[in-house]
């Protein structure tokens, strides 16, 4: 009889035969043809290198909003599709904090915020949170697209090409306002929600120190005899879509809704004072009149008539 073999050469011997038999790992198979894992390796490591824009909005509102104003953030809610719409917060609490608590539970990098005082004032804060800065602005000359009615249409979702005045680029301050609203407006390439293509462009302008916002789609003919060649912009034409609006700068914090003022406009004039200027000049109105009878009143003293001979005749 032979002898018996050892139980770990029997599990040796049986492992070499498996790998004997275990075939080579076939590669990848393509659209343009068989794909090995030195390629696989390679585009992993130009993938990592590659920057991926992955900004996220919360727009949100204080309560007590007027319709316009709400209106005016739903227009702006269609035209960001990379944002998210949240409740209304409360403007008199502190604001700062639960609105940094809720971009950070919607995993949000920015945040734009309307608040309304008063039913009458709308301001809008926009922030990079946590860490700021933040930039609060006062609205004017707000037009929604239910009011204007414009003939212009663009796809929802298409991604926005933006343009600045050359005035931007005058002033520090001005930068930091391009480069946040680059960030915000800007829809990131690929977003799940956009479409892969430009139709419509957004205009940011200064005009008298205020940030003028306007939204006009590129017209194109598609007919077969009107087709433009690439390259030739001569036929394009653009049509306005809205909505309108205005933003005054007031100040620029460090933080993300409050911190270290960076900057604040000299020129700002609040519409409370406006208003209380107004009621000063109407006031001032009633003021005249009372001082012109009062005159009146004094020279009818100083210069009393002369008694008339005839006032006594037909009394008897």
């Amino acid at each position: 009889m032979g002898k018996k073999r050892k139980h770990s050469e029997v599990e040796a011997a049986t492992r070499e035969k498996k790998e004997e038999e275990v075939a080579p790992e076939r590669p990848k198979r393509t659209l343009s043809g068989w794909k090995e894992k030195k390629d696989d390796q390679a585009n992993q490591t130009e993938s990592t290198t590659f920057f991926r824009n992955k900004e996220k909005v919360l727009v949100t509102c204080s309560r007590r909003i007027s319709y316009r104003y709400r209106h005016l953030m739903l227009n702006v809610v269609d035209l960001l599709p990379h944002c998210k719409k949240d409740n209304k917060v409360e403007s008199k609490s502190s604001n700062g904090a639960t609105l940094n608590e809720l971009v950070e539970l919607k995993s949000c990098s920015s945040c734009m915020f309307f608040e309304c005082r008063k039913g009458k004032d709308l301001y809008l804060w926009m922030s990079k949170c946590p860490n700021g800065p933040s930039v609060k602005f006062l609205v004017n000359a707000v037009h929604t697209m239910e009011e204007l009615k414009l003939t212009g249409n663009h796809l929802k979702g298409s991604r926005p090409i933006l343009t600045f005045s050359s005035n931007f680029d005058k002033d520090a301050h001005w930068k930091l306002l391009k480069e946040m609203i680059t960030q915000i407006f800007g829809i990131p390439k690929e977003h799940r929600k956009s479409k892969p293509y430009h139709d419509h462009v957004f205009v940011f302008s200064i005009v008298d120190d205020h940030i003028w916002f306007r939204n006009y789609q590129i017209s194109v003919p598609h007919n077969e005899s009107d087709k433009i060649a690439r390259g030739g912009l001569d036929k394009m034409t653009l049509v306005e879509v809205g909505p309108r609006f205005c933003l005054n700068p007031i100040k620029i914090f460090g933080g993300s809704f409050g911190g270290p003022t960076l900057y604040e406009n000299p020129f700002y004039i609040s519409p409370n004072q406006i208003r209380a200027l107004e009621k000063k000049k109407k006031a001032g109105h009633y003021v005249k009149k009372v001082k012109a009878k009062t005159r009146r009143k004094m020279h009818e003293l100083d210069n009393p008539l002369e008694a008339d001979e005839f006032s006594e005749m037909w009394k008897e």
